[in-house]
């Protein structure tokens, strides 16, 4: 499965306002299923999207706040390399301040974790409701 970045700020907000939360021990996840909406993307093509959003008051150091960044992207990317069947979704990870000093491990496991609920959760079905749809 590829692990393909999410990208824009349109795109992130969206994910952010409308995206189902998932919280672990080291880190949160906002995620919505299915590829983002966007002219170079395929969206029959199946493929996780996912972006990192920290904030300064997390951690003032920029040097640590990418550090937390790269970790939580790694994981992910170990992660989504063993499971060989994800659906296509977006995922907008928030690294906490404790995802900097623990074990990496640990944060394997919180991504495993949220994987296993990402690959057990099913979308509702529209069932002739027309007041669902937008």
């Amino acid at each position: 499965m590829k692990l393909s970045r999410l990208r824009g700020r349109k795109i992130n907000d969206h994910v952010l306002r409308k995206g189902s939360m998932w919280k672990g021990k080291h880190l949160s996840v906002r995620w919505i299923a299915g590829a983002p909406r966007h002219p170079s993307i395929d969206p029959a093509k199946p493929g996780v999207y996912a972006g990192t959003l920290i904030s300064a008051k997390t951690e003032p150091s920029s040097v640590k706040r990418n550090r937390m960044r790269r970790r939580c992207r790694e994981a992910l990317r170990v992660a989504v390399k063993s499971i060989p069947e994800i659906p296509a979704s977006q995922l907008l990870i928030l690294p906490r301040s404790s995802s900097l000093t623990c074990a990496f491990p640990e944060i394997e496991e919180d991504i495993r974790k949220f994987l296993s609920v990402l690959t057990s959760w099913h979308p509702p079905r529209n069932h002739g409701n027309s007041s669902n749809l937008r």
